[in-house]
């Protein structure tokens, strides 16, 4: 089952997600993840300012413990998150 993640980082904190990314990206790496990126800010030039991620896994269980471990969530860097179920109705 597909599953939406939008999380938002907390303010002023760009050195955290810097600090943190590549063991953000090596975590994401070991899911099975359908698709991933940051989400960029207006306001700030284009800067990280929170994630965007669908995943492929057995239930909302298992996409919350997915993000209760993301190295991001356990250093502090996201203020806020949704998890969704999610259906691919287009793809590219």
């Amino acid at each position: 089952m597909l599953f939406l993640i939008h999380t938002q980082d907390k303010p002023d904190s760009l050195q955290i997600r810097m600090d943190n990314r590549d063991a953000h990206l090596a975590y994401i790496k070991t899911h099975n993840i359908v698709y991933a990126g940051p989400t960029l800010s207006a306001e700030v030039d284009g800067h990280m300012n929170g994630s965007c991620i669908v995943i492929d896994c057995e239930n909302m269980a298992a996409a919350e413990d997915f993000l209760a471990n993301d190295p991001y969530k356990k250093a502090g860097l996201t203020g806020s998150a949704t998890i969704q179920p999610f259906i691919e109705a287009i793809k590219k």
